[in-house]
Protein backbone atom coordinates (compact mmCIF):
# COMPACT_ATOMS: atom_id res chain seq x y z
CA UNK A 1 0.00 0.00 0.00
CA UNK A 2 1.37 3.36 -0.99
CA UNK A 3 2.47 5.66 1.97
CA UNK A 4 -0.03 8.27 0.59
CA UNK A 5 -2.77 6.13 0.53
CA UNK A 6 -2.30 5.26 3.80
CA UNK A 7 -2.27 9.10 5.03
CA UNK A 8 -5.43 10.01 2.88
CA UNK A 9 -7.40 6.62 4.34
CA UNK A 10 -6.17 7.66 8.42
CA UNK A 11 -7.40 11.24 7.78
CA UNK A 12 -10.61 10.00 5.68
CA UNK A 13 -11.42 7.53 8.51
CA UNK A 14 -11.04 10.21 11.29
CA UNK A 15 -13.13 12.26 9.58
CA UNK A 16 -15.49 10.41 8.66
CA UNK A 17 -16.17 8.26 12.16
CA UNK A 18 -15.62 11.71 13.90
CA UNK A 19 -18.67 13.40 12.14
CA UNK A 20 -20.91 10.33 12.22
CA UNK A 21 -20.54 9.71 15.80
CA UNK A 22 -20.77 13.48 16.38
CA UNK A 23 -24.02 14.20 14.42
CA UNK A 24 -25.57 10.64 16.25
CA UNK A 25 -24.28 12.07 19.88
CA UNK A 26 -26.36 15.06 19.26
CA UNK A 27 -29.35 12.85 17.99
CA UNK A 28 -29.98 10.39 20.30
CA UNK A 29 -27.86 12.04 23.42
CA UNK A 30 -25.63 9.17 24.35
CA UNK A 31 -22.26 9.85 24.02
CA UNK A 32 -20.51 6.53 23.69
CA UNK A 33 -22.92 4.85 21.53
CA UNK A 34 -20.57 4.76 18.59
CA UNK A 35 -17.64 3.57 20.90
CA UNK A 36 -19.75 0.07 21.20
CA UNK A 37 -21.04 0.21 17.64
CA UNK A 38 -18.11 0.63 16.21
CA UNK A 39 -16.52 -3.13 16.62
CA UNK A 40 -19.35 -4.07 14.59
CA UNK A 41 -18.73 -2.15 11.86
CA UNK A 42 -14.69 -3.04 11.45
CA UNK A 43 -15.70 -6.50 12.02
CA UNK A 44 -18.05 -6.20 8.58
CA UNK A 45 -15.72 -4.34 6.68
CA UNK A 46 -12.53 -6.70 7.62
CA UNK A 47 -14.32 -9.92 7.20
CA UNK A 48 -14.90 -9.72 3.08
CA UNK A 49 -18.35 -12.39 4.06
CA UNK A 50 -21.58 -11.71 2.76
CA UNK A 51 -23.81 -10.62 6.11
CA UNK A 52 -26.52 -13.21 5.00
CA UNK A 53 -24.22 -16.01 4.98
CA UNK A 54 -23.66 -15.92 8.66
CA UNK A 55 -27.21 -16.80 8.76
CA UNK A 56 -26.49 -19.20 5.73
CA UNK A 57 -23.85 -21.29 6.88
CA UNK A 58 -23.28 -19.78 10.56
CA UNK A 59 -20.44 -22.43 10.73
CA UNK A 60 -18.15 -21.55 7.79
CA UNK A 61 -19.01 -17.97 8.01
CA UNK A 62 -18.04 -17.73 11.50
CA UNK A 63 -14.67 -19.87 11.02
CA UNK A 64 -14.21 -17.89 7.71
CA UNK A 65 -14.52 -14.41 9.10
CA UNK A 66 -12.09 -15.40 12.77
CA UNK A 67 -9.00 -16.28 9.75
CA UNK A 68 -9.54 -12.96 8.10
CA UNK A 69 -9.96 -11.20 10.97
CA UNK A 70 -6.46 -12.93 12.33
CA UNK A 71 -5.12 -11.66 8.76
CA UNK A 72 -5.26 -8.29 8.69
CA UNK A 73 -2.65 -5.83 8.01
CA UNK A 74 -0.78 -3.79 9.85
CA UNK A 75 -1.66 -0.72 7.93
CA UNK A 76 -5.31 -1.59 8.32
CA UNK A 77 -5.41 -1.60 11.70
CA UNK A 78 -3.86 1.67 11.67
CA UNK A 79 -6.61 2.81 9.72
CA UNK A 80 -9.35 1.67 11.53
CA UNK A 81 -7.30 2.60 14.79
CA UNK A 82 -7.90 6.26 13.27
CA UNK A 83 -10.94 5.96 12.87
CA UNK A 84 -12.29 4.63 16.52
CA UNK A 85 -9.55 7.68 18.11
CA UNK A 86 -12.21 9.95 15.46
CA UNK A 87 -15.22 8.33 17.61
CA UNK A 88 -13.54 9.12 21.30
CA UNK A 89 -12.53 12.19 20.67
CA UNK A 90 -16.39 13.05 19.25
CA UNK A 91 -17.65 11.95 22.41
CA UNK A 92 -14.90 14.12 24.61
CA UNK A 93 -15.63 17.05 22.03
CA UNK A 94 -19.31 16.09 23.12
CA UNK A 95 -19.39 16.15 26.52
CA UNK A 96 -17.29 19.28 26.71
CA UNK A 97 -19.78 21.24 24.88
CA UNK A 98 -22.43 19.81 27.32
CA UNK A 99 -20.04 20.51 30.00
CA UNK A 100 -20.07 24.11 28.46
CA UNK A 101 -23.81 24.43 28.57
CA UNK A 102 -24.80 24.17 25.34
CA UNK A 103 -28.13 22.50 25.23
CA UNK A 104 -28.24 21.22 21.85
CA UNK A 105 -25.21 19.18 22.39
Amino acid sequence: MNIIQVFISIILYFVLFFGISFILNMILKMTWIMAFVYPVIVILIIDRIDTIDYIRSPGTAFSEAIDNIVHVQFFDVVILASGFIGIILAGLTIRYLRKLGYQMF
